[in-house]
């Protein structure tokens, strides 16, 4: 190791696909990080990729690995993580073995109860590209509620809408994008665009105009749609959606 020149270890660990760039900080905080042998906690650290030998729980990390970039159209009933202490499926689950070895993880969350688009990737830089608030793209979802609100409660959407977090605050969410799709009944079916990403946000906006989620797809990130991926498959981003991702502003 060097203590000035060479490359972070959290930037290696990313490079790595082992994890992005935070979560690799936390994984040394966590001690899982062994250089040289060494079990190594101090964020900062430097290494050398030429010589250093670099071990995450224990297991050689190699920056052989090529870079891929997933679409997966998530299911109802998977978690969006790695792996899940409570031992749920995961979205990992439904990808092909190569795919796990090269150590995928998801870009962003999708609530358990939520399906649709989700991207998971290997390469950290572009994983912490897309969860950074400055390139924030806008989220599009098809939400089925229970009722039908009027157009009024479409403005109040558009508006941005007050709800209550986990933590007791209130939030003012910002301008949306809303429109009604179709009836289902006696209930609807809406399109929502929204820039932000706080947890159960839409879940949350819907209830604080009076309309309970009774099914929630995300069917686009920026100009990346769904399509017709079936549920529970992925396939691979095209260079030209990469190129987009990689270049928003």
């Amino acid at each position: 190791m060097q203590a000035q020149d060479g490359e972070r270890l959290a930037r290696f660990l990313a490079h790595a696909g082992i994890a992005s760039r935070r979560h690799a900080e936390e994984l040394i905080a966590a001690g899982r990080v062994q250089v040289n042998g060494a079990t190594v906690t101090t964020q900062g650290t430097r290494i050398d990729p030429a010589h250093d030998v670099v071990n995450v729980d224990g297991k050689p990390v190699s920056t052989a690995a090529r870079q891929v970039y997933v679409l997966l159209h998530k299911p109802v009933g998977y978690v969006t993580t790695a792996r899940d202490p409570q031992g749920r499926p995961t979205v990992l689950d439904l990808l092909s073995a190569e795919l796990r070895h090269l150590r995928v993880y998801p870009v962003g969350r999708l609530d358990i109860d939520t399906s649709g688009l989700l991207l998971l990737t290997n390469d950290g830089d572009f994983a912490l590209r897309l969860s950074h608030p400055r390139y924030a793209m806008e989220k599009h979802y098809h939400v089925l509620v229970q009722g039908c609100p009027d157009e009024t409660t479409l403005a109040a959407l558009r508006s941005g809408v007050t709800f209550t977090e986990d933590d007791g605050r209130s939030h003012t969410s910002a301008p949306a994008q809303a429109r009604l799709l179709r009836r289902a009944g006696a209930n609807c079916w809406l399109e929502l665009t929204i820039h932000e990403g706080r947890k159960r946000q839409v879940r949350r906006m819907l209830a604080a105009v009076g309309h309970r989620v009774l099914q929630l797809v995300r069917v686009g990130i920026g100009p990346i749609t769904l399509g017709d991926v079936p549920m529970g498959k992925w396939r691979y981003l095209t260079n030209e959606e990469l190129g987009v991702l990689m270049n928003v502003d």
